[in-house]
C-alpha cells in the first residue's frame, strides 16, 4: 500500500499529467454547456415583431410550448397530430410544411412537432425503405401505431440482415422488451448525448498520455534499471505501477462523466431523462433505455473502455524504449477505429473497430452509434449485438493487456 501511494504521489506531481487532469475536469463543465449554446428558437409577438430565442431562453420556450404533448405517447395523441398536422397543410394548400407562410409552423405545428417525430419512418414501404409524406398518412391507421412500429422494425431487418435470420429474430426480441407507450419531455436535444462522447474521447486521449511514458521514461533515462534492482523491484513494481495508473485514469474519467451529466442535466432539465431514446433516435431503436439510462450506459460503457485502452497503453510502454515512439503508438491507436470506420466496407469495419481498446469512444465508432444503429456480429447461426461484442471484448482485454504488460517488463529485464 505504501508503495501505491507513492506511486500514485510521483505521477500526480508531473506537471504535465496536472494539466491535463485538470484540463479534462474543466472540459467536462464547458462540453455540458455548448449543447444548450444551440438551442435556437423564434416567435411573432402581439406587435409582429420577430422574438428570437437562444440558449435556455430558447429551451423554457420550448418546454411551455409543447407542454400538452409531455408524458406518454400514446396511439392517440399521434393520431391527434397527425390530424392537425394534415389539416394545417390542408387549410393553406401545401403540400410541405417547408412551403407554409412564415411563422405558420412555429405556431400550429411545433406545439405537437415532437410525436410525429418518427411517423414516417413506422410508414415506410415495407420493401423499398422509402417514407411516405405525413400528408399519405391514413390517420385510422396510426391506431395501431405500435404494431406498425413492431412491423417497421422487421421489414427493416429483412433489408439490415438479409441473409442473418438469427440478427433478425436477437432485434424483433429486444425491441419487443421495449416499454411502451413511449415517454417524451420536451426540451432535450440529441447535440448533449454527442458532446458526451467528444468529451470521454478527449478524455481518452488524455489517459493515452498519461499512461505512456508509465514504463518508457524508466527505461529511457535508465532509472529502471536501479528500480529492478530494490526489493520491490520486478513483478511487484510493474503491478503498482499499473494499478496506480488504472486507478487514477478510472477516477478522472469516472469525475468527468459525472459532472458531465448532472451539470446537462441541470440546465437541460432531470425530467427529459425519462424521455424514451426513439423519441430521439429511430422510432424503432432496440434498447429499452430512456436518456437517463442511456447516459448511464455509455458512461459505464466509457469507463470500461477507458481502462481497456490504458491496459493497452501500458503494454506498449512497457514494450518501447523511446518516449516519442511510445506516446506516438499510444495516440495512434486512439484514433486508429475512427481511420478504419471511413477507410473500410462497414461490414469489416465493424468486425475491427468493435474489439479496439479504444473503440467504445470514438467519434464515429462510439456505443453510442453503436446502440442507436441495428449492426450485430454475425458468426454462423449466432448473431450478437455490437455494443455487446465491444463490452465483451473490454472486459477480456483489460486482463490480457496487464498481464502482457508484467510479462514484457519482467522479459525487458532479461534483455
Amino acid at each position: 500500500m505504501r508503495l501505491f501511494k507513492l506511486e500514485i504521489k510521483r505521477i500526480l506531481k508531473t506537471r504535465a499529467t496536472l494539466v491535463l487532469l485538470f484540463l479534462a475536469l474543466g472540459l467536462s463543465f464547458v462540453m455540458a454547456y455548448l449543447p444548450i449554446t444551440f438551442s435556437y428558437n423564434s416567435y411573432t409577438d402581439a406587435n409582429g415583431d420577430t422574438v428570437k430565442l437562444t440558449g435556455l431562453a430558447s429551451i423554457a420556450y420550448e418546454k411551455k410550448l409543447q407542454a400538452d404533448i409531455a408524458g406518454s405517447v400514446t396511439p392517440q395523441k399521434v393520431r391527434q397530430a397527425v390530424e392537425s398536422y394534415q389539416a394545417c397543410l390542408t387549410k393553406y394548400g401545401v403540400e410541405n410544411s417547408y412551403d407554409l407562410p412564415e411563422g405558420v409552423y412555429q405556431s400550429e405545428i411545433f406545439p405537437y412537432a415532437p410525436l410525429l417525430h418518427g411517423i414516417r419512418e413506422a410508414f415506410a414501404d415495407r420493401s423499398t425503405g422509402i417514407a411516405p409524406s405525413i400528408m399519405e398518412i391514413a390517420p385510422q391507421e396510426v391506431d395501431r401505431y405500435y404494431e406498425v412500429c413492431r412491423e417497421r422494425l422487421v421489414s427493416l431487418m429483412q433489408m439490415e440482415q438479409e441473409k442473418h435470420p438469427a440478427a433478425q429474430k436477437a432485434a424483433v426480441t429486444m425491441y419487443e422488451k421495449v416499454e411502451k407507450p413511449y415517454l417524451f419531455f420536451p426540451g432535450y436535444s440529441t447535440d448533449a448525448m454527442d458532446y458526451q462522447i467528444i468529451l470521454a474521447f478527449l478524455v481518452l486521449l488524455f489517459c493515452a498520455i498519461i499512461a505512456a511514458p508509465v514504463f518508457t521514461s524508466d527505461y529511457q533515462t535508465g532509472a529502471d534499471d536501479i528500480l529492478r534492482c530494490t526489493k520491490c523491484g520486478k513483478i511487484k513494481f510493474a503491478v503498482t505501477k499499473m494499478i496506480s495508473m488504472l486507478f487514477i485514469t478510472g477516477i478522472t474519467f469516472t469525475l468527468c462523466a459525472v459532472i458531465y451529466i448532472t451539470v446537462s442535466n441541470n440546465l437541460w432539465g432531470w425530467e427529459c431523462t425519462k424521455t424514451s431514446i426513439q423519441m430521439l433516435y429511430s422510432i424503432v431503436n432496440l434498447p429499452n433505455m430512456n436518456i437517463g439510462q442511456l447516459q448511464c450506459f455509455i458512461a459505464i460503457f466509457g469507463l470500461v473502455c477507458i481502462l481497456s485502452n490504458v491496459s493497452f497503453t501500458l503494454f506498449l510502454s512497457s514494450r518501447f524504449k523511446n518516449l516519442t515512439a511510445s506516446l506516438s503508438a499510444a495516440l495512434l491507436f486512439c484514433i486508429l477505429p475512427t481511420i478504419i470506420y471511413m477507410l473500410l466496407p462497414a461490414e469489416i469495419g465493424s468486425w475491427i473497430y468493435s474489439i479496439l481498446p479504444a473503440g467504445g469512444n470514438g467519434l464515429q465508432t462510439s456505443v453510442l452509434y453503436a446502440a442507436i444503429d441495428f449492426d450485430f456480429w454475425n458468426i454462423g447461426t449466432i448473431s450478437i449485438w455490437l455494443p455487446h461484442v465491444m463490452l465483451g471484448a473490454y472486459i477480456i482485454e483489460i486482463p490480457l493487456f496487464l498481464f502482457l504488460t508484467v510479462y514484457s517488463y519482467v522479459k525487458h529485464e532479461a534483455g
